[in-house]
């Protein structure tokens, strides 16, 4: 009898770590990721990497540690990330516009051991920590004082070799936190394994190359512009811009400067890019890839995407935190015939429409949207409850109402909690608010319901008019009745200069409801 060999634990283990080693390796000196006037190639963002992960184990976190990360778009952020992967961290993202009540709800659920965070949200975070015992609290990038800054380890000459961690694929990389928009934050649990089968799936769904120039200007605390753009964008040898937020001026003049390629935002954003005054006078012309999603994307919006950047591939990516967070992809060339529809699920997500009893309904009917997939969360941190609901019958159920047609393209109709219920009838937002963008004057729209006694709930759209442009109520309610039957038309218009928006791009619907349920 042969004896068996052992193979040493790290030697074929797929780690967030293992991959950027191999683009490392292989794209070298090329430019990896700008961030104002720094340049980082290859080479070096993953010598930065090292010397970050290491202070971090010389600072006393250890493999499992929840290292949560409380600040803006940065180089610096980019580093922190990839040093806790190759630390064997728990990265624990938090959105920077959370108050010090939010920011410690999430400190004491994640039982986080370290915090990082930016120096101009000291306030908040003195505020937060009081009296919590962190075995780190530290900067990403100080001008001076802070014993652990990241960004200066990274820039340091220290020792830039990688630490022995042993990490095993199926650890946990990082506890991604909800938006909370119902309830408080419940972190989905993201192993190494499953954001690298999203990585994989979105290479080839989206079409990412490691030749074009990619922007990157939506937060990276949000998993979509982290886990299904820059990432595996950074895993091909792409040079990436990163960007602090969505300036729309700002964006205009790095696409055009930089020939940037690809580009990512939600609908809010795009279409703040094309109300710019100075659009048309930008050259886009070497924008071939125009991602789009976080929420549903008007059609009158994608139609003049399309006029005002011709030639531009547009691309509907659906999905959400729990899934990596990509889940459907709708491609260019499947936009001309079905531009409402959320595309196909992409090679690594299957996906049903299903009934309460977890029957799949007929096509074209409506039913909640569940997914299975390597690239799912393996669970809720510390919420066995809400694991157990969220995987019922053996699916993922995504709160998302939605249909297929009968060549297996998926519709999302609205999130559960957003369909209204006007006198016992049920009305998709997103069905209505299509049906307002179609009018000339309209910017934006969010339609809500609001608590009537006769309707139970009213349909109710907040407006925000283009600039220069003049429309009331009543011609606004003629245009929705000319287009829709009489129960969807909204009992209400209201106009508002601005919408809520969190700062990943999303509409915040629950702030409308608040703020005019009286």
């Amino acid at each position: 009898m042969k004896t068996q060999v052992a193979v040493p634990p790290t030697i074929n283990q797929n780690t967030i770590g293992a991959a950027l080693n191999r683009s490392a390796r292989k794209h070298r000196d090329k430019l990896a990721l700008v961030f104002g006037e720094r340049r980082w190639s290859y080479t070096e963002l993953n010598q930065a990497v090292n010397r970050v992960a290491r202070r971090f184990l010389e600072a006393g976190l250890e493999p499992g540690d929840r290292l949560a990360v409380y600040g803006k778009n940065s180089d610096a952020y980019l580093i922190a990330w990839l040093a806790a992967t190759r630390a064997g961290l728990v990265h624990v993202p938090i959105n920077f516009a959370l108050s010090s009540d939010e920011l410690r709800y999430i400190l004491d659920q994640s039982g986080a051991a370290g915090l990082l965070s930016d120096h101009s949200l000291a306030a908040n975070v003195t505020a937060a920590t009081h009296g919590l015992e962190l075995k780190v609290s530290a900067t990403l990038h100080a001008d001076q004082g802070e014993t652990l800054d990241v960004l200066r380890t990274a820039l340091s000459e220290s020792d830039a070799t990688e630490p022995a961690v042993d990490i095993d694929a199926s650890s946990l990389a990082q506890l991604l936190y909800t938006s909370g928009t119902t309830a408080a934050p419940k972190a989905a649990m993201m192993t190494h394994q499953a954001l690298m089968a999203e990585y994989t799936a979105c290479m080839v769904e989206l079409d990412i190359k490691g030749d074009e120039p990619m922007l990157a200007a939506l937060p990276l605390y949000h998993s979509a512009q982290m886990h299904v753009f820059l990432m595996p964008a950074l895993l091909l040898g792409a040079p990436v811009y990163l960007h602090e937020a969505p300036l729309p001026d700002q964006c205009l003049a790095r696409m055009a400067q930089e020939r940037i390629v690809s580009f990512f935002a939600p609908p809010t954003v795009w279409i703040s890019l094309l109300r710019h005054p100075e659009f048309d006078n930008y050259d886009l012309s070497s924008l071939q890839k125009a991602y789009y999603g976080a929420s549903i994307m008007p059609v009158p919006v994608l139609e003049e995407l399309q006029q005002r950047i011709p030639g531009v591939g547009l691309y509907n990516c659906y999905g959400q935190s729990e899934i990596a967070p990509l889940a459907t992809v709708l491609r260019p060339d499947e936009h001309q015939q079905r531009p409402a529809s959320a595309g196909r699920p992409i090679l690594t997500v299957e996906t049903r429409i299903v009934d309460l009893e977890m029957n799949d309904v007929p096509i074209g009917e409506h039913g909640e949207i569940v997914h299975r997939s390597p690239q799912l969360m393996t669970g809720y941190w510390d919420k066995p409850d809400m694991t157990q609901e969220a995987f019922i019958g053996g699916w993922f159920h995504s709160g998302d109402v939605g249909y297929f047609d009968d060549e297996g393209y998926l519709y999302v109709v609205d999130r559960i909690k957003d369909v209204i219920n006007t006198g016992g009838v049920l009305v998709a937002s997103r069905e209505v608010e299509e049906v307002l963008f179609q009018h000339s004057a309209v910017s934006e729209v969010a339609v809500i319901g609001l608590p009537d006694v006769k309707w139970i709930e009213a349909i109710t759209a907040v407006v925000v008019l283009k600039a220069g442009a003049e429309v009331d109520e009543a011609e606004l309610i003629a245009h929705a009745k000319s287009h829709m039957a009489p129960y969807k038309v909204p009992k209400r218009i209201l106009f508002a200069d601005e919408l809520p928006k969190s700062t990943a791009g999303k509409i915040l619907k629950r702030h409308l409801r608040k703020d005019f349920q009286d």
